[in-house]
């Protein structure tokens, strides 16, 4: 296991549906210990960006390395938080289940599950203020409330890197503040988190570093450099109606550093 590498490294990254491009020569070295915002238009390829890293769809071409190796060398050090609505929240499981699975790689799939595994579901529960709805059905929660329980199964694997796809998205106030103070605790502890956000007036708050994609990288780096508001025009184009609030969101977060 390389123990130093970076923790995500991608050279020229192309990913195509049916021979139209979704990603195109998409190139990254991210930093390790950062809060990683990844921002652009709807169909900028975000989403096929994370699902490329899993190995979960084809790449025209490019390499992908996780901490110096290929992903599949290193699945175990890595958490991922899906879409909420890519879930079937219908399953009968409860919450503590959920979570649970995050740690089938260190169970295996034929062994039961032990008091210390409970143990430690219910610890990354409590870390996202839901012990309390340990048992509750995952179909009887809340938006939000679903929300934390996958952040939850994604913190009991202690990963490195951590992929999400846009938790914040359809949250209540006081989620998204729990997943803030989640992240921030990652990065105390030297984690990387890769996170898809849709927030522009968030971004200089809850990141320290940024990648604008629109099916290319646009520009990535730390946030004070390239969050900037000629990059997000070439980003969105005539679609960012929002810029003149997002410019004063900077310069409100930059007053305050």
């Amino acid at each position: 296991m390389v123990t130093n590498a970076i923790p995500l490294s991608i050279d020229d990254l192309t990913v195509a549906y049916h021979r139209k491009p979704v990603i195109w020569d998409v190139s990254l070295d991210l930093p390790a210990g950062s809060l990683v915002g990844v921002v652009g238009p709807n169909g900028a390829g975000k989403s096929t960006l994370l699902k490329a890293v899993m190995d979960l769809i084809p790449r025209a071409s490019g390499r992908i390395k996780v901490f110096g190796e290929s992903y599949a060398d290193n699945r175990g050090r890595v958490g991922y938080v899906p879409q909420r609505e890519s879930v079937d929240w219908d399953f009968p499981v409860d919450a503590l289940d959920v979570v649970t699975m995050g740690l089938y790689r260190e169970i295996g799939w034929c062994f039961p599950v032990r008091k210390k595994h409970r143990q430690a579901a219910m610890e990354a529960l409590r870390r996202v203020g839901m012990a309390d709805l340990a048992n509750r059905q995952i179909s009887q929660l809340s938006g939000g409330q679903q929300q934390r329980t996958f952040l939850a199964r994604a913190l009991v694997q202690d990963a490195d890197l951590y992929l999400m796809d846009e938790p914040f998205a359809a949250v209540d106030a006081s989620t998204e503040r729990a997943i803030v103070d989640v992240l921030r605790d990652m990065r105390a502890r030297g984690k990387t988190a890769v996170v898809i956000h849709h927030d522009l007036q968030t971004v200089a708050e809850y990141f320290d570093y940024v990648v604008l994609l629109n099916m290319r990288v646009v520009a990535h780096g730390f946030v004070k450099d390239v969050f900037t508001p000629e990059n997000l025009q070439k980003t969105y184009g005539g679609r960012l109606t929002l810029l003149d609030e997002v410019t004063e969101a900077m310069r409100h977060q930059r007053r305050k550093l």
